[in-house]
């Protein structure tokens, strides 16, 4: 009898789930997610103490609830045929559980660009998949988790984020933000409300980043995400 569900070694082995404890490649993916943000470092910061504290409580919450299940259709981006070579850098990182959490739903994915038009260039190097939030499979008003995909030698334009707080994690690749240091899988970068940031990604490798928004119910069912084009606004920030 042929398989249904063409059950492999990257599916998820639940058609249809309906809630969230219905799927057990979702949950695993979002434990991974929080033994993170409870494990890793903070590097002494209280800043990036508290806001780890933030997302893990609020995700714990999350996965108490078990919120109902969207069902989103997949959707793929020219930059998501990266992703392939972005996985595989990151199953040797020290993140590896969360990449192949993150592998096993891999076939029920969006990739989308969040934006009505895409910035000139980025078309082919850039895309997010949204896993819990107002527009995720996983349904959270209080807290938004994703992936984003960098092509190789991406720079991702300056930006800011109003009211909301946002951490990047490094799953594969090296990056720099603001081109201040470089980041390897594992490290964290927050962003405050207001924080105004550039990406930059290495000219050889994808670069695949975890993120994490947490704030106001209202902002995050509608980020509106600015972006800062006038050198005038670049130098002001030093990027």
């Amino acid at each position: 009898m042929s398989d249904p569900y063409h059950i492999g070694a990257d599916a998820d082995l639940t058609p249809v789930p309906e809630h969230l404890h219905d799927s057990p490649s979702w949950v695993y993916l979002l434990r991974e997610f929080e033994k993170h943000y409870r494990l890793g470092s903070d590097g002494g910061s209280r800043a990036i103490r508290a806001h780890r504290k933030k997302v893990r409580e609020t995700l714990t919450a999350v996965i108490d609830s078990n919120p109902a299940m969207a069902q989103r259709d997949p959707a793929t981006k020219p930059v998501t045929a990266h992703f392939p070579r972005a996985l595989d850098l990151g199953k040797t990182g020290v993140l590896c559980g969360m990449v192949r959490a993150l592998e096993r739903v891999s076939d029920r994915l969006s990739w989308e660009y969040g934006y009505e038009k895409v910035p000139r260039g980025l078309e082919k190097k850039y895309a997010y998949c949204e896993i819990a939030g107002p527009q995720g499979p996983v349904r959270s008003e209080r807290l938004i988790l994703g992936f984003v995909l960098f092509a190789p030698n991406t720079t991702y334009p300056q930006h800011s984020h109003s009211d909301i707080e946002e951490s990047y994690v490094s799953i594969a690749g090296a990056w720099s933000e603001n081109e201040g240091a470089v980041y390897a899988p594992g490290s964290l970068v927050l962003n405050v409300p207001g924080h105004e940031h550039r990406i930059t990604t290495g000219r050889y490798d994808p670069c695949l980043l975890a993120y994490a928004w947490v704030g106001p119910d209202d902002r995050l069912s509608a980020p509106g995400m600015k972006f800062s084009r006038s050198r005038k606004a670049r130098m002001e920030h030093g990027i």
